[in-house]
């Protein structure tokens, strides 16, 4: 039996422990903010990978949740491993893992962020696992478990750009399409907030002496949603607006929280500039607004190398009678940071999902063990290529 067959079977026998640590992670709130629930996925996750013999250590956070590395590298190797990425937070606040815990219906699973990303999550671990287990003198493998990629990584975008820099190909686990597809490529992202200051009055006995401030966040709203360009991917959404005192004061305060989406990276500036000028446009006299930018994402651009990983994974895929497309997404991710370093760079290996961010979020069940199969014979199909020092572009 060749060495990918007995990969391939040894999943096959592990199916119910895989839905087991899913069903673990997703019971366990992990909010971004939540260190305490993101911690304990990094815990859950650890305890597995020592399980399996996989060295793993942790790298503590004063505030976000902590890091956690895994490696399968032989000892004193110096080729340029293959990093897994992938991130333990998600949207949903502390308690909706007791409002809605894990659960198997019609082969889909349910639960918070089954989907974005703790089913990748599952797949990168057993993955690294399944590839100890056969092959125990190591493979040029490692991985990344990050906690606030929901907020854009301000914390652990420096551990991502240091891990990936050092990187022959990154894969991240974030959801495939509910298509069965792949990502391999996506939207650059910027979050961002808009403080307005106006002067409060009464609005009956001294209206002109207000300065509101909703008014001129209201047309400043609209001149940014008219910054829209469909055609060439660029949108601006204003998401949430506040401010204001009273129905009968003029606001002294308005603000808003919005973002900019763009996929040619020579749209960021340009876009940018028109932004920040519409923001320091004093619509209303007597007016000022500040912007902030909250949070960024990179694009993920398939470059020729990435186009090659993706050969070399679909041709995995292949070998169990299966195919995962290629597909762009709107959305962004943390895979954006290598990409823009250079590093070939396929997003969306983990299971096939959709409804990510909602009660609705699902995986294809099956897809759970297919895609830790796809990925186990794709790290190990390039770390041959890398051990005998052949370039990627060899193969796809």
């Amino acid at each position: 039996m060749t060495l990918e067959k007995q990969i391939v079977e040894w999943f096959d026998t592990r199916r119910l422990v895989m839905v087991e640590l899913l069903r673990d992670l997703v019971n366990t709130d992990s909010h971004t903010y939540d260190k305490e629930g993101v911690d304990a996925v990094i815990r859950r996750l650890q305890e597995f990978l020592d399980s399996a013999g996989v060295k793993t250590h942790v790298v503590e956070q004063e505030t976000a949740g902590n890091f956690l590395h895994a490696d399968i590298r032989a000892a004193g190797s110096n080729i340029a491993p293959i990093l897994l990425m992938g991130h333990c937070d998600t949207v949903f606040p502390k308690g909706e893992a007791a409002k809605r815990p894990f659960h198997i219906s019609d082969e889909r699973a349910y639960g918070p962020g089954v989907a974005d990303m703790k089913g990748g999550l599952v797949v990168n671990s057993f993955a690294l696992a399944a590839l100890k287990a056969h092959l125990p003198e190591g493979l040029p493998v490692c991985a990344l478990y990050t906690s606030d990629e929901e907020i854009a990584s301000p914390v652990s975008r420096h551990e991502i750009a240091r891990m990936a820099r050092s990187a022959s190909v990154v894969f991240n686990g974030e959801p495939g399409r509910p298509s069965g597809n792949v990502t391999v490529g996506r939207k650059g992202g910027i979050f961002m907030r808009v403080d307005v200051e106006g002067r409060g009055a009464h609005s009956g006995s001294h209206f002109s002496h207000g300065i509101s401030a909703v008014e001129a966040l209201a047309r400043k709203i609209i001149e940014l949603h008219a910054v829209t360009n469909q055609e060439i991917g660029v949108t601006v959404n204003v998401g949430v607006i506040g401010g204001g005192l009273t129905l009968n004061t003029v606001a002294p305060r308005a603000f808003a929280e919005f973002e900019l989406r763009y996929v040619d990276d020579q749209h960021r500036n340009e876009y940018m500039a028109r932004i920040e000028k519409i923001i320091a446009k004093e619509h209303v006299p007597g007016s000022s607004a500040r912007l902030t930018i909250t949070g960024e994402f990179l694009p993920l651009i398939q470059a020729e190398a990435s186009k090659a990983v993706y050969g070399i994974y679909d041709s995995a895929a292949a070998t169990l009678g299966l195919h995962f497309g290629e597909e762009f997404s709107g959305g962004c991710s943390d895979a954006g940071i290598p990409s823009s370093l250079g590093i070939p760079t396929l997003c969306g290996t983990g299971p096939v999902g959709g409804g990510s961010h909602t009660i609705d979020e699902y995986i294809e069940l099956d897809t759970l063990v297919t895609r830790a199969q796809t990925l186990a014979l794709a790290l190990l199909r390039i770390s041959e290529m890398l051990e005998r020092g052949e370039s990627l572009g060899a193969v796809g």
